[in-house]
């Protein structure tokens, strides 16, 4: 017998990195629209704290954490525990770009999306399984993107696109180790999407580079996927009944739009 999606998911608790906008954001919202209750960790206080004017009170708690410091994100698990007495799922979310080639980019702008978008992936995901090994139903998703495996996607990205490769091998590896402990373990990779706010703060002159270059390439340009789908897509693989994981999910936008221009 099937379970309602709503009923798999209510009272659970979930911990989204990178939840204070964007994916995260709106991972969240869905989450708790299906009656669980969710974490978020974020680098910035500020960020987190709009995100919270956003959410119902008591469904969600917040916590300041660098996932790429491995001492932060074992206090932030534990926080969340000890507040709601539970973890069931988490979704690797939190992660950033540096556009440039690579003989423009320099050791901190390196080790930064090496250690968030890589490091922190793996320093979460070993945090969490000792609450999740408690769950009935626990799950991990880890957030990948196009650019680990499509060749089209935007130049010029390749140590983001190289971390979230390595994020995808490791997944593959933990999915296989967690069999035993009934840990579902998903990917989901996302294509291009304009709305999120991982590369807010990209170099205008590097990013135009990188356009011209992709346009060189033959690169297309696509509209229309918007945090909400992405969020969807995760909503999706967290409500499959117990037994039974996604292993990966890739979601793409498929409508051209005009390519930019600078």
């Amino acid at each position: 017998m099937r379970v309602e999606r709503s009923a798999i998911l209510a009272n659970q608790v979930f911990v989204v990195t990178g939840g204070s906008k964007g994916y995260g954001l709106a991972i969240a919202k869905v989450l708790i629209d299906q009656g669980a209750k969710v974490a978020l960790l974020s680098r910035g206080r500020q960020a987190l704290d709009a995100a919270l004017e956003q959410l119902p009170e008591g469904a969600v708690m917040t916590r300041v954490t660098d996932v790429g410091d491995s001492a932060q994100v074992s206090e932030a698990f534990n926080a969340v525990y000890q507040h709601f007495g539970r973890i069931d799922g988490l979704i690797n979310n939190a992660g950033l770009a540096k556009v440039g080639r690579i003989d423009e980019l320099i050791d901190s702008e390196l080790q930064l999306q090496v250690n968030t978008n890589f490091l922190g992936t793996i320093y979460c995901c070993r945090a969490a399984l000792p609450y999740l090994k408690k769950s009935d139903s626990a799950r991990i998703i880890n957030i990948s993107s196009a650019s680990a495996f499509h060749y089209d996607e935007m130049a010029h990205l390749s140590v983001y696109a190289a971390s979230k490769a390595a994020v995808e091998r490791f997944t593959r590896e933990l999915r296989r180790e967690l069999e035993d402990d009934h840990v579902g373990v998903t990917i989901v990779r996302p294509g291009t999407s304009f709305s999120t706010s991982f590369g807010a703060d990209l170099d205008l002159g590097r990013l135009k580079n990188a356009v011209e270059s992709w346009n060189q390439l033959g690169g297309t340009m696509y509209e229309g996927m918007e945090p909400e789908d992405v969020a969807s897509s995760v909503l999706h693989c967290l409500s499959c009944p117990s037994g039974v994981s996604i292993d990966l999910l890739e979601i793409r936008p498929n409508k051209k739009a005009e390519k930019v221009q600078f």
